[in-house]
């Protein structure tokens, strides 16, 4: 199975991790999953370009079939904040969607991926829906979502002051993004889905947060598996499960990060 390169973060992956705004942007109004569009880029991605190359290949030929420039425009700037940030992320994403990975797996790659790269998406699951799921309810109400963000806008949390109608619409944007990834369900009423994770997501995951903690107790403990709903016990058995075995050797030998 193809994986990121086991080499020690780049010094482009370091500076990524640590320009990424702890502050919450509106930016998810205009992005939602945008797995097809996402897909279509891998596939078509020309590894011995660069990404500026690229990316104007995709302008010119308007691969995703766009009527607006500026959608277009809105598009690819998603793209490079979600995937274009690390070589090696960029390059693995394109290996598993040019050679038939399974779509499900990749989905929850991406959704991975896309939660890291935006703070309000990865703390709407971890902060919000996690404790929620915690205490037993699935249903989630829009009006309490509303509630949180005007919290977090009230304690400075985002880069610019937010009004009722933006936090309307953030509210509605993260909720169809992770409906559309999987976390959610509902077409109008959402709740928390029943997330199927295949096992070769948990082992480019695992190898992933590997070169950030490379303890294997401390990874099994890694906040980012609460993206997932993952308990410490389900991340042990994932590990110990015979089918990994090929995958937790690899991410065992992989060298520290620096």
């Amino acid at each position: 199975m193809a994986m990121i390169s086991s080499r020690k973060p780049s010094a482009r992956r370091k500076d990524a991790l640590r320009n990424r705004s702890d502050r919450y942007t509106t930016k998810i109004i205009k992005a939602s999953a945008l797995l097809s569009d996402t897909k279509t880029l891998l596939s078509r991605w020309n590894t011995k370009a660069s990404v500026r190359e690229n990316l104007a290949r995709f302008r010119h030929e308007n691969l995703f079939g766009k009527a607006s420039r500026s959608r277009v425009e809105d598009i690819l700037a998603i793209f490079r904040q979600r995937y274009l940030t690390d070589e090696s992320v960029t390059s693995a994403l394109v290996v598993l969607a040019q050679n038939r990975f399974p779509a499900q797996a990749l989905d929850r790659i991406l959704y991975f991926h896309s939660a890291r790269a935006d703070r309000l998406l990865h703390d709407a699951v971890t902060k919000v829906l996690l404790p929620q799921k915690g205490h037993g309810i699935t249903n989630v109400d829009i009006d309490e979502i509303q509630r949180t963000l005007s919290r977090w806008v009230a304690e400075g949390k985002t880069t610019t002051k937010w009004s009722e109608s933006t936090i309307r619409r953030v509210a509605q944007g993260l909720l169809a993004t992770l409906r559309d990834f999987g976390v959610l369900e509902g077409a109008v009423n959402k709740r928390i889905a029943a997330m199927y994770f295949p096992v070769e997501s948990f082992a480019y995951i695992a190898f992933y947060l590997k070169q950030e903690q490379p303890s294997g107790t401390k990874l099994m403990d890694h906040p980012d598996w609460k993206l997932f709903f993952l308990t410490h016990e389900v991340i042990e058995r994932f590990m110990s499960r015979p089918t990994n075995g090929v995958y937790w050797n690899t991410m065992r030998r992989a060298p520290s990060p620096a």
